[in-house]
């Protein structure tokens, strides 16, 4: 059963240099019919589930005027939510006010994830981001007062020449404001993006390695439980939607450049806004065979700090995972390990998580 939304604004005021998602210039003239479109899209999918997680991101959401916003949100009422449904938006700092956080709240939204990323200039500047601190700590202040209480901020970190003290005064900006979620992101420097195209290149993987354990201590040291390879919350405060990914569960995708899954079968939407317009919405359908579902559920379950219940994956495919893979030599390796029916990455592990899920699934005793 599909309990899961996730919705796609594409549109962002400026473009930052390292994004590769499906993203463009805010156009005014053009957003009023990306909605009708989007309308229509989720009238034919929803089949009238009650939705447990939505998650809006982008793209900017944040970026949509007031009355475009309105109109997002009446869309979405179109669909019958849980009681306690987690219903994210995402947002950048330099498009917020109070105006658009008391419409959330209005609207029925109960979690935000703010990109903030970097507060050294030199390094926001290199990301093509720009934050006043002041403003930061005002919007924050301002969400947990009028009760939006799950928040998330956004860091990035192995940026190009970044120091020590430069990622730990992001470390201790963030911890600052209190928030119950924390994601990380080491920078990756991925095709088309403007950093790509300036010829830069990611940085020496042992510096990477280095300052994600510095993350990992640090934020393990201020009370929050590291629950995904990127992802640091305080008890309760885990995101419901990222878990349905990493669980391999069922999700519908709206917008432009999204996706979803569903039984035996995975849709890609086109990342071409004038087909899109044109509805002619839909780019690949892939059917996903059990063998491709095992293999997905490896490939997001060892991102989870808890692993991957052995328990769990023969009840849902019907047959024990050592018969599927070979994963004995990380054992033996200290690569994996198994504790109270889960086979977990050691956390000193982490950060070869890649090759020891590659090893995971295709390696040989």
């Amino acid at each position: 059963m599909v309990t899961s939304l996730y919705v796609h604004i594409p549109y962002c005021k400026s473009i930052c240099t390292y994004c590769d998602f499906c993203k463009m210039y805010y156009n005014s003239q053009q957003v009023g019919l990306y909605l009708d479109t989007m309308a229509q899209e989720l009238h034919r999918l929803y089949q009238g589930e009650v939705l447990k997680t939505i998650y809006i991101g982008g793209g900017t959401p944040s970026c949509l005027s007031l009355e475009e916003l309105v109109k997002l949100f009446q869309i979405l009422d179109e669909v019958e939510k849980d009681d306690d449904v987690e219903y994210t938006i995402e947002c950048n700092f330099d498009s917020i006010t109070k105006e658009k956080l008391d419409l959330f709240q209005n609207s029925g939204i109960n979690r935000i994830s703010f990109g903030l990323e970097t507060i050294n200039k030199k390094q926001e500047k290199y990301l093509g981001r720009k934050n006043e601190l002041d403003h930061i700590r005002e919007m924050i202040r301002y969400a947990k007062h009028i009760g939006i209480t799950n928040i998330n901020v956004d860091l990035i970190y192995a940026l190009k020449n970044q120091t020590q003290k430069q990622l730990e005064e992001d470390i201790q900006f963030i911890l600052a404001l209190d928030v119950p979620h924390i994601s990380t992101y080491s920078l990756m420097i991925e095709k088309n993006t403007i950093l790509a195209i300036n010829g830069e290149v990611s940085i020496d993987p042992e510096v990477d390695a280095n300052m994600y354990q510095i993350i990992c201590e640090q934020l393990k040291k201020a009370g929050y439980c590291h629950y995904e390879i990127s992802n640091f919350a305080k008890k309760g405060y885990e995101s419901k939607h990222n878990l349905v990914y990493w669980n391999n569960q069922y999700y519908y995708g709206i917008g432009l450049g999204a996706s979803a899954y569903y039984p035996n079968k995975r849709i890609t939407n086109t990342r071409s806004i004038q087909h899109y317009l044109q509805q002619e919405v839909i780019v690949e359908q892939e059917s996903i065979s059990k063998n491709e579902a095992m293999i997905y559920e490896v490939i997001l379950g060892l991102r989870l700090i808890e692993g991957i219940s052995k328990i769990d994956f023969y009840e849902k495919y019907e047959i024990d995972i050592e018969n599927v893979f070979s994963y004995q030599h990380l054992i033996k390796n200290e690569l994996l390990k198994e504790e109270n029916g889960y086979l977990k990455i050691p956390e000193d592990r982490l950060y070869i998580s890649n090759y020891i899920i590659e090893e995971f699934i295709y390696g040989k005793e």
